[in-house]
């Protein structure tokens, strides 16, 4: 999820590590804690990969000048870096449902094919559907068993799941209008193009 994030960032814009930093912050910190331990070990991968290019500044070899220019290397996406991440996006298997892929995931769905977007938020209703269950049962089985606050702990839990079902349910119901949507005007430009055979062909009113 980190690769990917990072290739979906870079690709928006080249980036200073500490600019990189703070945007990886704001996207990953909302599902999980971000490590900024973990963040240059990621591009150095991704360096040795190919996948991204480092412009370092010109300046007088000295060695604040060589502090100043770490400082100020800027990240930029390779053409393989945009081919990964075109790969990336594509997946829609049970790693793109769980808590953090499905954030990293919607947070880049403006790149992302419409099928593949519709795939990753079934999964995830389903995902959490299968999570509700589990939750109704251990909460039936646990009620006369634990103290007030407790239940209100677990109830609210039970809750949290069932509001973001509800926000998937209309995501979902909105993918699918806007792909008919797609679909229907598809088919009525293939109309508009094909000849009209009931026409008189040039000639034939002069027969």
């Amino acid at each position: 999820m980190l690769e990917l994030a990072v290739l979906g960032l870079l690709h928006e814009s080249p980036m200073h590590g500490y600019e990189l930093r703070k945007r990886l912050n704001a996207l990953l910190g909302m599902f999980r804690a971000f490590s900024y331990g973990s963040l240059y070990p990621c591009l150095k991968q991704l360096l040795a990969k190919g996948l991204i290019v480092e412009d370092r500044p010109e300046e007088p070899n000295t060695a604040l000048a060589l502090q100043s220019r770490r400082s100020k290397i800027v990240y930029k996406l390779t053409a393989d870096g945009k081919e990964r991440l075109q790969q990336l996006l594509t997946e829609a298997g049970p790693a793109a449902w769980e808590d953090e892929g499905f954030g990293v995931h919607f947070a880049f769905f403006s790149h992302t094919r419409a099928d593949v977007r519709l795939r990753i938020l079934e999964g995830r209703r389903s995902r959490l559907e299968e999570r509700l269950d589990r939750l109704r049962a251990a909460l039936a089985r646990t009620r006369e068993r634990v103290d007030s606050y407790t239940l209100e702990l677990q109830n609210h839990g039970l809750e949290s799941v069932e509001r973001e079902v509800r926000w998937l349910n209309e995501l979902i119901g909105r993918e699918r209008a806007e792909q008919e949507q797609e679909q229907a005007q598809s088919r009525a430009d293939r109309a508009d193009k094909t000849p009209n055979k009931s026409q008189d062909t040039p000639g034939e009113q002069d027969r």
